[in-house]
This record gives C-alpha cells, structure tokens and sequence, in this order.
C-alpha cells in the first residue's frame, strides 16, 4: 500500500513514525508547500516533493494523510485532494464537521474514492466510544476529560501576548469530578468544576509578568472560565522539561438497564506520552482502510463511525478471530 503525507509538522512526523512500522505500507513521498529541498524528512526511501506536484491526481498513491491545521488548511486541502486520491484527516472543529464532511463526500464521489475526515483520538477514537456506549446504554450520561497534556492552541494563544517568548499550557482533569462520575452519580458540571489550566511561560527580559499573568487568566475562551496557574520558567527550564507532547484523557458513560435501574460505568482513557505520534497513528490505521475499502467499489466521505474493525488491521479475519475475539 502507497502512501503520501501532505505537512511535515509535528502531525506529519508522526505519521512518518506509525508508517515506518506497519510491514503493510510504504511511505513514498512526503509532500510540502514549503521549498522541498530545505526538509529533511526521516525516511530515506521516500521522496520530498512540492504539493503542487498532486495536482491533478498525477502521484503514484494509494492514499494521502492530509497533516494540515482545521483552522484553515482542512476545509480548502481534503475536499480539493478527496477529486482525485482516497485521503484521510484529523479535523478537529466539531462544530464544523457536518460541514466539512459535505465538502469532502461530494469531492470523493465526483472521483470515485473515499475522503475519511476528523480521524484521531478525539474526534476519533473517543467518538467511537461515546457512540458504543450510547447504543449499549440508551438514556445514560456521557462525560469526556482531556488531559493531563499539552494543547497547543492554548500554548500558542499565550505566546501571542506580548512579552510571552515561550509558553506550554496543560490541561488537567480535576480529579474529584472524575471520581463522581466514575462512582455512577451523573453529576451536572460547570466548565471550571471540570478541568484546570496550569501554564508555564517564559518571559521575555523586561516584560511586565503581572500583566502577562493577568492577560492569560480573563483571556475568553482560552482562560477565563477556569481555574488557571501560572508559573514563570527560564527558557533552559522550558527545554528541559516542557519540550514533549504528552497527552490524553478519559470517555466515561453511566446509564441503567432493567426496571430495578442496575447501574453501569464504561469508561475508554489515552495516556499519551506523544499527542501526535498517537494521532499518527490513528490515521495510519484508517488509511489503510480507506484504500481497502476503495478496492472494494466504496466512494465518497466517511468518518470513524462508518469503518468496521477488522478493516483497520494488516491481519485477516481467520486471524483476527483466532487472536483477539
């Protein structure tokens, strides 16, 4: 199976490390709009090429992993490429996804392939989860808790303000309202009551650190709403201790079965030590089916919900129930 990636960030590295080991895949080209010849990309076997060169469907691919941001470069990248290759994203702005998923399934019927959107962990595989649980426990109580990890659209908001000249902000579960949900109590939640913010920033020599604190707690929909510290770090403390990508989280679901009202918690966590190595991977999982799907006659656009498992794996079903049913 032929593979390319589209973005080379830190998405795309991960991408590179899950392709590097499926025995199944093989990464051809890693495709940028920045000048190729200044990337330098882990995969000796593999080409770096301009994005312009996927223009009209010319590449030798059976799947492209599109590693773009949701903000602006998913909307106009995975509708465009889904014309012409099956392609797979992680795009993460849920309250556009119905959207999205509009542009991407008429591109890949209008080119007979298929456009998988909003691939990762969540969306992803904490959507899968939440919908299993539903389906299991019809009326019940869904609750989702991200972290303890690094967002990166929070720790780039702090390094927009001015005097910020590095920042990491984590984001932590508050540990007793987990505890409630697990205990199957269906507790109603503010926004603070459910997570905290724990920043750490390095200065820039001179700036007013009081401001720069204040500016991060009230800042709207970033800080405001939640309990928030910040500590000052020096840029070599930053380094030292801050420089990974750790994340993950819980899906916790509580409902009833039977007049007696048995109660009943499932719960699916992530500790990640690498956010977008994780994501790669998901990613990598579903390209595969995506191609193996579109060998079968499947097009237009698909989400988590609409892959059966077996598909995701290198292994054949004789295997899959011999081993792990």
């Amino acid at each position: 199976m032929k593979a390319g990636i589209l973005g080379y960030g830190n998405l795309g590295r991960g991408v590179e490390a899950a392709i590097a080991r499926a025995e199944d895949i093989e990464l051809v080209a890693v495709y940028t709009r920045r000048d190729p010849a200044s990337l330098t990309i882990a995969t000796g076997t593999a080409e770096v090429k301009s994005a312009s060169a996927l223009e009209g469907g010319k590449e030798d691919i059976d799947v492209l992993i599109i590693c773009g941001g949701s903000a602006t470069d998913l909307p106009e990248m995975t509708p465009k490429y889904a014309q012409w290759y099956n392609v797979v994203d992680s795009f993460d702005t849920h309250a556009n996804i119905p959207i999205h998923f509009g542009s991407v399934d008429a591109a890949a019927q209008k080119g007979g392939r298929v456009g998988l959107i909003s691939c990762g962990w969540d969306p992803g595989m904490f959507s899968l989860n939440r919908l299993y649980a539903t389906a299991i426990l019809p009326g019940g109580h869904d609750y989702t808790f991200w972290g303890k990890g690094v967002s990166q659209g929070h720790s780039d908001a702090i390094r927009r303000i001015d005097g910020v000249e590095d920042a990491r902000q984590y984001t932590i579960p508050v540990e007793a309202a987990v505890e409630r949900v697990r205990n199957g109590e269906n507790p109603e939640f503010t926004t603070r009551e459910k997570h905290t913010r724990e920043c750490f920033v390095v200065a820039k020599d001179g700036a007013d650190k009081a401001g720069i604190e204040e500016e991060i707690k009230t800042m709207p929909n970033y800080f405001a709403d939640y309990d928030t510290t910040v500590h000052f770090i020096t840029a070599e403390e930053m380094k030292r201790d801050h420089s990974g990508l750790p994340h993950g989280g819980s899906v916790i679901y509580s409902g009833e079965t039977g007049a007696n009202g048995n109660r009943h918690v499932i719960e699916y966590s992530l500790k990640l030590d690498s956010n977008p190595e994780f994501t790669g991977a998901v990613l990598t999982a579903y390209a595969r089916a995506i191609v193996r799907l579109n060998k079968e006659g499947v097009t237009g656009g698909k989400t988590v919900f609409d892959i059966a498992p077996a598909y995701l794996s290198p292994l054949s079903g004789d295997e899959l129930r011999a081993h792990y049913l």
